[in-house]
């Protein structure tokens, strides 16, 4: 996966049912990699869920977005306190790349690359079905990564629903129709 240009917050349509964005991370690829793969990191800023390293493994993802933050803010109408969704891993280069099925709109991959003491993560979401996916995916991601920035920064975490919502109306305006 080639940079973006010019790299910022905010996901890019890198083709048309694919979603990229990436961030530049503070520490070692080790420690990013800690974030992505244990469950109790994880969850501090995506979902819960016991992964074993191995191409081909099962696993589930456990989402409490209401737990991501001190004030999560309001939960939208629709969505769920917990939910949760079966995964298997796709791809597997540790410490570099991580891949893996995304129930209903195709699979997701990570991957990292060292950046003098950051890093930085490219996150890839493929074959998303439908632009409302693809905007709620897109406000999804964008304020998940917020939260991992955060986490590995030591610092709050911005509410988690209040900055969804806000997001999906700026991913409405960004992506083409």
């Amino acid at each position: 996966m080639t940079e973006l240009t010019a790299p910022d917050d905010y996901g890019v349509l890198t083709e048309p049912a694919t979603l990229t964005l990436q961030r530049l991370l503070p520490g070692s690829i080790e420690r990013v990699w800690a974030y992505l793969t244990e469950s109790e990191l994880r969850r501090q800023w995506l979902a819960a869920g016991t992964m074993t390293l191995e191409t081909g493994a099962p696993f589930e993802l456990v989402w409490r977005n209401d737990e991501l933050s001190d004030t999560p803010g309001q939960r939208p109408a629709g969505f769920p306190e917990e939910q949760r969704m079966p995964c298997h891993i796709t791809e597997l280069d540790p410490p570099r790349k991580l891949a893996f099925t995304w129930q209903g709109s195709g699979d997701v991959s990570f991957e990292l690359a060292a950046r003098g003491d950051q890093v930085l993560l490219t996150v890839v979401h493929r074959r998303l079905p439908d632009r409302s996916t693809l905007t709620m995916v897109g406000a999804g991601w964008h304020m998940h990564l917020d939260l991992l920035v955060a986490s590995l920064k030591g610092e709050a975490k911005a509410p988690f629903w209040e900055g969804w919502a806000r997001l999906r109306q700026v991913y409405e305006q960004r992506l083409p129709a």
